[in-house]
């Protein structure tokens, strides 16, 4: 009896249930609309077997069953999936102590209502169960897809909203970032992220400026390396790629109680494909400006490069975990990015150690004073802020010296590290080289001594102070040798600038002996003896005068060495001119003494001390 009944039900099915059918789940609620479907099911399979020419009604009220289950999942996704808040993102983000590894947890991020999920979850298992459809999975790619993207892009515009103008000051001889994120009601502050950051400043500012307050001159190295505009966006793009991570892990979340496992990796090549191509892109882009930079000379740009390569290194393994299953193409965009980011560095690199090789050696160009040259203050700095990213650079020349198309690792830290190690010094050697060569366009031989003892000094205080200095002992353990011996030499060099008020008072036996000065019964001087002493002090006076005024113009930034040089001045000069001094002024050889003796031991000091001083 109660097969007859469900046999008399199958013809009553389409008369009873097409309202219901073409009212769609919403009406009746998901789980009875199901239900009414299965009805609708049997009815179908029933009438295909026994009675086909029952079939058509039935069959075109499973159809509209369908469409109304799939315009209720594309409708349940369009009403309930919105992109990510930007506030959201940065606090999965700055919360995470370290990011996630491949066994560790993933941070669920709820995109859907939970009864949402549910619902679509039953209707994509119904409709590839019993509907034979897969129409629904383009749905759900496309607009999840979609969402990711637009989740992303809303980030972005958070960042760029929330940093203002924070970024307007300007590091004048740092090319680090100098802007920061101000924290708002609305966002976690930026130093709760736990990525590395951008370009590192704390080495940098151990690099003490070549120029002191009142020491700087017309002609001097005063420009610092200038900021490049787009360094804040580089520390937007690892804060996206990190959040592109995040968000793929969570899309294959609730992918995973949606979609039917079959389909899922599938699909979820689909999801974030667009975004992934996305955030690659500005990738290559970021590498396609510093190339352009690099083609102006302008070397400080290619530093935004060794973040990102850094950053990319550490979480690729979890985008490769995160995209197991996924089209080859799909999985490769990553190790391509790295490729060109890594191939872009090397070859800046490289390019960096040419450009100082034909840094042109033009007067035009040099400073007047003598002072630190800009060649050097660039170079040190560039070379420090390399040294924040050594394994990173390191593995790019490796890589780039064995294969270039293969992604750089961090494999061998060591041999990274000697790799960077022995590129800095020869940046080093090639800089000095310059150096000298550009020395030589000076005309007065003591300025060239001053210009190579400066920028001698400059580059050994910078390299010990930034901590450069042990680094590169890894690779030559001279350098500091080197350079203690060049500064040894130049002063040496330089102490020559003396020899025409040397001149003067070194012949001390003529025009007498010290012993007769001595003996006033000796002393009786003739005219030719007297003139002679006359000439002495009055070639000193002169000689000195000059001296004083030509190296009151020479620059010394650095204050250890300006206090230095001035006291070895005095312990050269000073105890010659003293004996010189009491030598002859016991002898009466002119009626006007201060016409001649117009310098005194204490006042010679006095104007040494003012010596690389223009203002005194």
């Amino acid at each position: 009896m109660a097969t007859l009944d469900n046999v008399l039900g199958y013809y009553h099915v389409a008369k009873d249930l097409e309202c219901v059918i073409k009212e769609g789940p919403l009406a009746s609620g998901l789980d009875k609309y199901l239900e009414h479907m299965e009805s609708v099911l049997k009815a179908v399979r029933y009438f295909t077997d026994y009675n086909p020419l029952e079939l058509t009604e039935v069959t075109r009220l499973f159809q509209d069953g369908k469409e109304a289950l799939g315009k209720e999942f594309r409708s349940q996704l369009s009403r309930y999936g919105k992109p990510v808040p930007p506030i959201i993102i940065l606090d999965m983000l700055g919360t995470d102590e370290e990011l996630q590894s491949g066994n560790g947890e993933v941070i669920v991020m709820e995109h859907l209502p939970e009864k949402v999920a549910k619902e679509l979850g039953e209707i994509a298992r119904w409709l590839v169960t019993n509907g034979n459809t897969t129409d629904f999975l383009n749905v759900y790619t496309t607009s999840r897809s979609g969402i990711l993207v637009r989740s992303l892009q809303g980030l972005k515009e958070h960042l760029k909203s929330a940093s203002g103008s924070s970024n307007s000051g300007h590091s004048q001889h740092s090319p680090a970032l100098t802007g920061k994120i101000r924290p708002t009601k609305e966002m976690a502050p930026w130093k709760a992220l736990k990525f590395p950051g951008y370009l590192k400043k704390a080495s940098t500012s151990l690099i003490k400026s070549p120029f002191e307050s009142g020491h700087r001159r017309t002609g001097s190295s005063t420009e610092g390396v200038k900021e490049d505009p787009a360094e804040i966006e580089i520390e937007f793009y690892i804060t996206e790629m990190t959040a592109l991570l995040k968000l793929m892990q969570s899309e294959a979340q609730l992918m995973n109680g949606i979609i039917p496992s079959k389909y899922q990796r599938m699909e979820f090549d689909k999801v974030i494909l667009q975004a992934l191509e996305m955030v690659v892109s500005e990738g290559e882009a970021i590498a396609s400006n510093a190339k352009k930079n690099i083609n102006r000379h302008e070397y400080t740009s290619v530093l935004s490069i060794f973040p990102i390569v850094q950053h990319l290194r550490s979480i690729k393994p979890q985008f490769d975990l995160t995209l197991e299953g996924c089209q080859a193409p799909t999985r490769a965009k990553l190790a391509s990015l790295l490729s060109v980011l890594d191939s872009t560095g090397a070859k800046a690199l490289e390019a960096f150690i040419e450009n100082i090789k034909i840094d042109p050696e033009k007067a035009s160009n040099m400073p007047k004073d003598g002072t630190v040259h800009e060649l050097t203050n660039h170079t040190i700095i560039f070379l420090v802020q390399l040294k924040e990213y050594a394994e990173t650079a390191g593995a790019m020349l490796v890589k780039y010296a064995a294969d270039p198309s293969m992604p750089s690792t961090n494999k061998d830290v060591e041999k990274s590290k000697l790799k960077l190690a022995d590129y800095i010094t020869k940046v080093l050697s090639e800089l000095g080289l310059n150096l000298t060569n550009k020395a030589e366009t000076y005309s007065d031989p003591t300025m060239k001594q001053i210009f190579l003892l400066n920028n001698c000094n400059y580059i050994i205080k910078s390299l010990k102070g930034s901590g450069l200095l042990d680094f590169i002992h890894l690779w030559n353990k001279d350098v500091k040798a080197y350079y203690d011996e060049k500064i040894t030499d130049h002063k040496k060099n330089y102490s020559q600038s003396w020899s025409r008020v040397l001149h003067y008072i070194l012949e001390v036996h003529k025009p007498i002996s010290v012993q007769r000065a001595q003996n006033p019964d000796l002393a009786k001087l003739k005219d030719k003896e007297r003139q002679n002493i006359k000439d002495k002090f009055t070639g000193f006076n002169k000689e000195l005068e000059e001296i004083y005024r030509i190296q009151k113009s020479y620059a010394i930034p650095d204050p250890d060495l300006r206090q230095s040089l001035k006291q070895e001045n005095k312990n050269y000069i000073l105890p010659m001119y003293q004996m010189f001094h009491d030598k002859y002024t016991r002898l009466n050889f002119t009626k006007n003494p201060d016409k001649y003796i117009k310098y005194s031991v204490e006042d010679v000091g006095r104007m040494i001390d003012k010596f690389f001083d223009a203002s005194a």
